[in-house]
């Protein structure tokens, strides 16, 4: 099963398939697109995201955008998957909307798994069923229609992952506050290293933060921005051809060497060790 929204005037598309592995090529367009991953099978399934491998429970979804590399040459049952770019539902504008940045999208280097409690089954399944239907009634408003059932799968699954990922000594306000700090991280790692550029713009103390990510029990304020960029630096050179001194000055790095040494530093071998630790396993 195939099915794809598109708006030619906006360039707006929405797609839904029971099986990405055979049915991506099939879309006009996946660039730039937002996608959830649901497991429907009862076994567990695989995925490659940015090279590593994610096992999939049943019943568990995974949210990833267009920065990450995915890969299905290891997906042995048909995945259930949507699928949508910013033209038919922008993340960020409908953000105060369905608070998602910073623990669905946009936000943290750890991978959003959700896991659909069996209490909660059935109200997931007439969703996706519901979206069939509305494919099949083609009219003026199928649009809007399909945005809004999107919008209710975000907003089930960001509900989720507020319970799952996120532990519940956090009251609302603090949570706001670790996701909108993850999501000030995606935007700026490149040029803001600091915890105290990021406490700024969040109007908090740098201890207020980090005494935050204590209770969170994650990693520290200054790690997530450290590791974010390190992440960059892998994607980009497991993914492009640029050159380490390329890659060093795309990051922010004035010198290749300190670009080399922060590298090592973070993942304990040198971006020349990394690419080839690449070929050896390709």
């Amino acid at each position: 099963m195939h099915l794809e929204f598109k708006d030619p005037q906006l360039k707006a598309i929405l797609g839904i398939t029971d099986d990405i592995k055979n049915d991506e090529r099939r879309f006009s367009n996946t660039e730039n697109t937002i996608k959830f991953f649901w497991n429907r099978n009862q076994e567990p399934t695989t995925v490659e995201i940015d090279g590593l491998q994610l096992n999939l429970e049943p019943n568990q979804i995974v949210s990833v955008t267009y920065l990450q590399h995915i890969s299905f040459k290891n997906t042995h049952l048909p995945l259930t998957a949507f699928l949508f770019n910013r033209e038919f539902y922008c993340i960020i504008d409908h953000d105060s909307e369905v608070s998602c940045n910073g623990i669905l999208f946009f936000g943290t280097q750890d991978i959003p798994i959700v896991s659909i409690p069996s209490e909660l089954q059935r109200r997931f399944d007439m969703l996706y069923e519901t979206f069939l239907e509305e494919f099949s009634t083609p009219d003026k408003i199928q649009g809007a229609m399909l945005q809004m059932l999107l919008k209710r799968l975000i907003i089930m699954c960001t509900r989720l992952a507020k319970e799952q990922l996120i532990v519940k000594s956090l009251n609302n306000d603090q949570i706001e506050v670790v996701r909108k700090f993850n999501f000030l991280v995606d935007i700026h790692y490149k040029d803001k290293r600091k915890v105290s550029d990021y406490a700024e713009m969040l109007h908090k103390s740098p201890k207020t933060l980090s005494n935050l990510f204590s209770i969170y029990g994650q990693k520290s304020p200054q790690q997530i921005i450290l590791n974010r960029l390190a992440l960059e630096a892998k994607r980009l050179i497991h993914f492009t051809d640029k050159q380490n001194q390329e890659i060093a000055y795309e990051l922010g790095f004035n010198d290749p060497a300190h670009f080399s040494k922060f590298f090592k530093k973070l993942t304990q071998l040198t971006p020349s060790q990394y690419r080839e630790s690449l070929t050896l396993k390709a």
